[in-house]
C-alpha cells in the first residue's frame, strides 16, 4: 500500500533526523538525570499494547523514582494517587510525588519521549500514530466504556505514535472515552496530510507543555 510504504519512509528517515538534531538535549537529559536521581537513563516501563495487539517495550527517559509504576500499585503510600492515574487515562497528576526535579522538566516539555524514536526505527511504533496503551488501560476502558471496543479496534489496527491526534488537542486535558474516540479517528481517518498537519501542530505542544503532567 503507497501510504504504509511512505509513512514507513518517513518514518525511518525522520527518525535518524530527529537523534542528531536532538542529540544535544539527549546528552544534557542523560547527565541531568544521572547527577540528580539514583537509577537507569531509562524507565522501567510496564509493556504496552501495539498494533493488532503485539506487546513491546516503550523506550522513555527515566523522570520518576526506581520502580515508579511498580510502586504505585503496592505500595500504600500510594493508594490515592493509582485511584487518580485510573482516572486521569492512565497518567498521574501534575503534582505526582514519584516525579524527580529533572522529571518535571522533561515531562513538561516531552523530552521524556524522545527515546521512543528507537521504537519507531524497530517498527514498534510510528512518528505520528495513536496513544500507546498498558493492558491494564485497555482492560479498564472495556470495563468503564462497554461502546470503547470498536475504537479500541480501530486503534490496534494501526502502530501507536509518538505524537498524534489526541497528544496535539491537549493531550492529559482531553480525558476518558473522547481520547478513545479521536484516537479511533485517526486510526480510520489516516493520511499522509493528516500525519502532516499533526506533525506541524507538536513542536508548539511540546514547547508549550500544553495539557502535560
Amino acid at each position: 500500500m503507497f501510504y504504509d510504504l511512505v509513512k514507513r519512509t518517513i518514518d525511518i528517515v525522520g527518525s535518524i533526523f530527529l537523534l542528531i538534531l536532538f542529540s544535544p538535549v539527549v546528552i544534557v537529559t542523560v547527565i541531568a538525570i544521572k547527577l540528580t536521581s539514583p537509577g537507569p537513563i531509562l524507565a522501567d516501563i510496564p509493556e504496552k499494547v501495539g498494533q493488532r495487539g503485539k506487546l513491546f517495550k516503550i523506550y522513555k527517559f527515566r523522570s520518576m523514582i526506581i520502580n515508579a509504576h511498580e510502586a504505585m500499585r503496592t505500595d500504600p503510600r500510594f493508594r490515592e494517587l493509582y485511584k487518580k492515574y485510573k482516572e486521569r487515562n492512565f497518567k498521574g497528576p501534575a503534582n505526582d510525588p514519584r516525579i524527580t526535579t529533572v522529571g518535571k522538566l522533561i515531562r513538561k516539555h516531552s523530552i521524556d519521549e524522545i527515546p521512543q524514536l528507537l521504537n519507531v526505527i524497530r517498527s514498534e511504533m510510528s512518528i505520528v500514530g495513536p496513544r500507546p496503551c498498558y493492558i491494564e488501560e485497555i482492560e479498564d476502558y472495556k470495563r468503564r466504556y462497554p461502546n470503547s471496543k470498536d475504537y479500541l479496534k480501530d486503534i490496534l489496527s494501526v502502530k501507536p505514535g509518538i505524537t498524534g491526534f489526541w497528544q496535539v488537542s491537549g493531550r492529559s486535558v482531553v480525558m476518558d472515552e473522547r481520547r478513545l474516540e479521536m484516537d479511533a479517528y485517526y486510526a480510520r481517518k489516516r493520511s499522509i496530510l493528516l500525519d502532516i498537519l499533526i506533525l506541524l501542530k507538536t513542536p508548539l505542544a511540546m514547547i508549550s507543555g500544553k495539557g502535560t503532567v
